[in-house]
């Protein structure tokens, strides 16, 4: 799973490769300890231009439906499982129109040892920024008149799927990982081949996985209220 995240820069600076169009005006400010409900920003494919406008937006994580009475579906839907999002009536509509990439610095994971859970920060080796593979949402608040600015909520999703090399020993699943050339052909809306893309995607996430490293962090982690560049520091032995 993936239920914390680092985003240690803002802006462009996180998604150079991916040659953002347009940048939201509210983008979120650099933080180590995203936790769900909580805004990021995400990578979109608008297709109301042609071609299709990409764009860096702020939005809140964990999906919420159009068809949902309220907001709270999303606290529970911070991650879908990559292998059953046909499956699912919440992603399904998602997977074929609105797909996502969420950039971040690393994430973290508890490893669960002798019944303790101790976290791991999970990162790039060079500092460079981790594309991830999401879906997204817009939500209309149907409590908000049409002349407010935020009758509309977009929310998004992490995409997950089996562990494997180290990453493995530390929970049995892990985000989907994508290099920049799938990070593109996923956003792509005008695909035709969606299940091509997510299985090319899927077979290419082990050799992403063998290029990170991980260290042992505090556990004040834990707690959303804690955040600060010592979080991702590793723990002295």
């Amino acid at each position: 799973m993936c239920g914390r995240f680092v985003v240690a820069s803002a802006g462009s600076d996180l998604v150079g490769v991916l040659r953002v169009d347009v940048e939201g005006d509210d983008l979120p400010a650099p933080s180590f300890n995203v936790a769900p409900t909580a805004t990021a920003a995400i990578v979109l494919d608008s297709a109301k231009t042609e071609p299709p406008t990409r764009r860096l937006e702020a939005a809140r994580w964990g999906l919420i439906p159009s068809w949902a009475k309220d907001t709270k579906v999303g606290a529970r839907a911070f991650n879908a499982r990559a292998e059953e999002l046909e499956d699912k009536p919440m992603f399904r509509s998602a997977l074929e129109k609105r797909r996502a990439v969420v950039p971040v610095s690393g994430y973290y994971e508890w490893k669960n040892v002798d019944g303790t859970k101790i976290p791991h920060y999970i990162h790039p080796a060079d500092g460079e920024p981790l594309f991830l593979a999401g879906l997204y949402e817009w939500w209309r608040d149907k409590t908000k008149g049409d002349d407010d600015p935020e009758r509309w909520l977009l929310s998004f999703t992490i995409l997950t799927r089996d562990s494997i090399g180290h990453l493995g020993s530390i929970h049995d699943r892990m985000p989907l990982f994508l290099d920049p050339d799938h990070a593109d052909a996923w956003l792509d809306p005008t695909t035709d081949n969606v299940r091509d893309v997510l299985d090319a995607a899927i077979d290419a996430a082990p050799a992403l996985a063998d290029t990170l490293d991980d260290h042992e962090v505090s556990k004040d982690v834990g707690n959303v209220r804690n955040n600060s560049p010592e979080l991702i520091e590793p723990v002295e032995a």
